[in-house]
């Protein structure tokens, strides 16, 4: 008798162990799947407003040139001045190197991964 109730306690234990393990491997596939797609969709944004930004920094470059150009009487001058400032521009952000852009990253996917929000 205690042997029967005893091989019944060790098979319920093993049914609710797999049952356990199914259902935690489940939650981890739901939460990659989580994780991923809002990854995806962070870098996704990150993109589209980076090509957004850059249209906006072409044309207005080139309107900047233009104007520049036609103040001083040489269109060719105006560019120059343009890429000499973007030249700076390229320079000082190379030397301060940009480290609050990585630690906001971090900082975003930090956040995405652990607290799950």
């Amino acid at each position: 008798m205690a042997f029967e109730e005893l091989k019944e306690n060790t098979q319920q234990v093993q049914e609710e162990t797999k049952a356990y393990i199914e259902s935690s491997i489940e939650y981890y596939k739901l939460w990659g799947f989580q994780f991923a797609m809002k990854s995806t969709l962070i870098i996704a944004r990150f993109l589209l407003l980076g090509f957004f930004l850059m249209l906006a920094l072409l044309f207005g470059s080139l309107a900047a040139a233009f104007a520049i150009g036609g103040a001083i009487g040489s269109t060719s001058l105006g560019f120059l001045i343009v890429a000499g400032f973007y030249f700076v521009l390229i320079v000082l952000l190379y030397f301060l190197r940009l480290r609050f852009v990585e630690k906001q990253v971090l900082e975003k996917f930090s956040d995405l991964f652990f607290n799950n929000k």
